[in-house]
């Protein structure tokens, strides 16, 4: 990659005080963030109130999902033609009436296609908040302007179904949509008032004003494909059992995806303006960045779907209840992005930061690989602050290490790219958690089983003090004995999918390890004062 220099003075600082800037950019962030996971717990609400099958209501998520990324690798284009801020302003503005309008929906189709328009301004937001912040501080102070990022990017997750359960079991699943209309007003005032394009941005806006428009149509349909494939393949893989499905959904999906990706790269490597540019990604320390945050919100997603499963079905807690055993991470995490941004500021390498918080996580997600079913809430609440305190260490570290030696005429796009990777997985690890967990069980299930027989002298003794204790209260020798085979057999089921939740965190426990070996591949990263930040 060619050489370039970033200066801190290569970048214009607005006249205001940078730390108003992102607090006013950082709230649409968080209201998007958390539209990503407000909705899960509601979902059967949903399904209710507007007469459909709780199956279809999957599709309020996925038609999100794959709007968002479909919208995110090109919002670096979009935003050098629109200009950062106007982009931005119109993605709050859409954002903000399509959630009114999914609160007002009458119908399944409807809120489909308001979450469609949702999820295509949603796209908009992180990255234009992520540039603002990168552009509107010095070099030095660019971890602390992504510990607030980070607040909002992982706060809004734990919130999400702690929020969303307390609507709709206290309200009605409406309010889960229509909070965001007085959030995304204020923001849009405050970000009009406060957010300006640096001095860059208008250079390149006016040179790109002079020629013509020469709009890569046919990427934007390869990627529209890709990435609508991808996500419904994710969401509805394990319902059509994945590969084995008769009627060759997830075949088909699957072909599509990887002919459409293959002719994606081919295109957008050979034309001079790619709607998707991949060009950022052969900077060494942005692509093990993006690998890094792609599995690490993997972890984060996967192990935030099974702990609530876990809570919910064997435990017997509520979705409001739940939440608020998962809440208290998030104080935690707030507290740890703040050392870290101190860590940042006074020349701590960014990459030990990543090491040190991979680790961790893969600690909390051991942890809870090792609970069991007799645990008290409180034995829930600590793994899990172990777990979102890692990648709380981790979240500033890896954007100052994945943007220090990117060219900052490929800022925008290498932002977008590392936020699609960061959604995307967020969605692979909730696919795959419930995959896992679901066979995982089936092999419990029968693993189990195999030392269930009459002649197991465990066995005869719990029939013996079932049928004992049944008979003393019905009186009917054939109903005591069915009621104490039903009691093992629950005994069973419970026991299989308590081992296949244990299973899940153990995997992201060792994948979270695996990518401690990624940051030895890293450059150093530290955010000097004065230093230069050169792309090699």
């Amino acid at each position: 990659m060619s050489s370039a220099a970033l200066t801190p003075t290569a970048v214009s600082r607005p006249a205001i005080n940078p730390w108003l800037v992102a607090v006013a950019v950082v709230i649409p962030t968080f209201m998007e963030v958390l539209d990503t996971t407000i909705a899960n717990v509601a979902l059967r609400y949903i399904a209710g109130g507007l007469s459909a099958s709780n199956v279809d209501s999957e599709w309020v998520l996925t038609s999100y999902l794959a709007a968002n990324a479909t919208i995110l690798p090109i919002s670096g284009w979009i935003s050098a033609r629109l200009g950062r801020r106007n982009y931005f302003l119109l993605s709050i503005a859409v954002f903000t009436i399509a959630s009114g309008l999914c609160g007002m929906a009458t119908s399944l189709e409807q809120i489909i296609l308001f979450r469609v328009l949702q999820g295509l301004a949603g796209g908009g937001l992180q990255p234009s908040s992520q540039g603002v912040l990168l552009d509107s501080f010095p070099p030095e102070k660019q971890g602390s302007a992504m510990t607030m990022f980070g607040v909002a990017a992982l706060i809004a997750p734990v919130v999400g179904p702690t929020l969303g359960g307390y609507l709709t079991v206290n309200y009605n699943w409406r309010w889960i949509f229509l909070i965001n209309l007085p959030v995304g007003a204020i923001s849009f005032l405050a970000c009009y008032l406060l957010v300006d394009d640096p001095d860059y941005l208008k250079k390149e806006r006016a040179e790109l004003r002079r020629q013509p428009l020469n709009f890569d149509y046919i990427g934007l349909g390869l990627l529209a494909l890709i990435m609508s494939c991808w996500e419904v393949m994710l969401s509805k893989g394990q319902e059509w059992d994945w590969y084995n499905d008769p009627f060759w959904r997830v075949q088909t999906l699957f072909i599509l995806f990887v002919l459409g990706l293959g002719g994606l790269i081919f295109r957008e490597m050979r034309i001079a303006n790619p709607v998707v540019d991949f060009r950022p990604l052969g900077e060494r320390n942005l692509a093990a960045s993006c690998i890094i945050i792609f599995c690490a919100y993997g972890v984060l997603y996967g192990a935030s779907t099974a702990l609530p499963g876990l809570l919910q079905s064997l435990f017997g807690y509520d979705a409001f209840v739940s939440g608020l055993v998962m809440s208290p991470s998030g104080f935690f995490s707030i507290m740890m992005m703040l050392v870290v941004g101190v860590l940042l500021g006074r020349g701590t390498d960014a990459r030990w930061l990543i090491a040190a918080g991979l680790l961790v996580m893969a600690a909390g997600n051991y942890w809870m690989a090792l609970m069991n079913l007799y645990i008290s809430p409180g034995q829930v609440i600590w793994p899990r602050v172990m777990l979102i305190v890692g990648l709380s260490m981790i979240f500033a570290p890896i954007n100052v290490a994945a943007f220090m030696y990117t060219p900052k005429h490929l800022r925008g796009a290498a932002v977008g790219l590392m936020a699609l990777l960061r959604n995307e997985g967020g969605s692979v690890g909730t696919s795959m958690s419930q995959t896992i967990q679901q066979r995982r069980e089936q092999f419990h299930l029968a693993r189990v089983g195999e030392n269930l027989g009459p002649l197991n002298p465990h066995v005869q003794s719990f029939f013996n003090g079932g049928k004992a204790f049944f008979m003393q209260r019905t009186g009917d020798p054939a109903r005591s004995q069915q009621m104490t085979i039903q009691g093992l057999a629950d005994l069973r089921q419970q026991q299989a999918a308590s081992m296949a939740y244990f299973d899940v965190f153990w995997l992201f426990a060792v994948l979270a390890v695996a990518l401690v070996f990624l940051v030895l591949l890293m450059k150093r990263s530290v955010a000097e004062k004065g230093a230069h930040i050169a792309a090699e």
